[in-house]
């Protein structure tokens, strides 16, 4: 999920319905809620960030600290009007990049796919060759062909591929597709999106990439070099996450 930390609801309706219209959800917390809302969250949720957007207001940086503290998720600001000493102080507290609106959604989300650099999805050499995820709108690539899908499917692929090896819910995928404060679906939907991205990769790879265990969520998990496929991560314990 992406979130953007923004005090005024005008700024947060237009860059939802932006998203929406690339087949992305964004959720907008005001500062003070996203504080509370972030500091609470587990290490299996924090890795379900995807990305986190600060725009002007006065608790910025120190917000910004929070977020890089305990994620790796692509942290930018978003500034109404350019201001070359704050772009760097911005860039000198760490932030990943620092953006003038207007800026359209698929530049944001093609500058947090190289901030990613597909850390955990492209570190292997056969994830590499058989499968490409943007991250931008465009389509997957698997085993050489565009694959086709529907956009909450590719929404789906996505988040599972850049958390590869570690388990996301069947809730955080939830809130990746629909939105987190989206209540017109249930949760049980992501079971019939998933059971049609799962053969469609299969199909396309000849092997099914996405390993599920019931409660516990999904996660996808590809061979190594010796064909291997590895043990995904742990789930994070209640201690670990009250530690976080």
């Amino acid at each position: 999920m992406i979130i953007l930390v923004e005090a005024r609801e005008l700024v947060v309706d237009g860059f939802v319905s932006l998203f929406k219209r690339e087949g992305v959800c964004i959720s907008g917390l005001a500062p003070e809620e996203f504080i509370a809302w972030f500091s609470a969250l587990s290490q299996g949720d924090l890795n379900a960030i995807e990305g986190v957007l600060i725009g002007d207001c006065p608790q910025r940086q120190a917000i910004g600290a929070m977020v890089k503290a305990r994620t790796l998720a692509p942290l930018f600001a978003l500034q109404d009007m350019h201001r070359l000493e704050d772009t760097l102080r911005l860039l000198d507290a760490g932030f990943d990049d620092v953006l003038r609106k207007p800026v359209h959604v698929r530049e944001i989300l093609a500058r947090m796919c190289r901030v990613r650099g597909f850390r955990a999805a492209v570190s292997a050499e056969p994830v590499r060759a058989l499968v490409r995820v943007f991250l931008d709108g465009r389509e997957p690539e698997v085993a050489g062909r565009t694959l086709d899908l529907p956009r909450r499917e590719r929404r789906i692929l996505e988040v599972l591929f850049v958390n590869a090896g570690r388990r996301i819910t069947k809730a955080q995928l939830f809130a990746a597709v629909y939105g987190m404060d989206e209540e017109a679906a249930e949760e049980t939907v992501i079971e019939s999106h998933v059971s049609k991205l799962r053969r469609k990769l299969r199909e396309a790879l000849g092997f099914d990439p996405i390993d599920s265990q019931r409660f516990l969520g999904y996660c996808w998990q590809m061979p190594d070099a010796r064909g291997a496929i590895p043990a995904p991560l742990p789930p994070v314990s209640h201690a670990q996450a009250a530690s976080a």
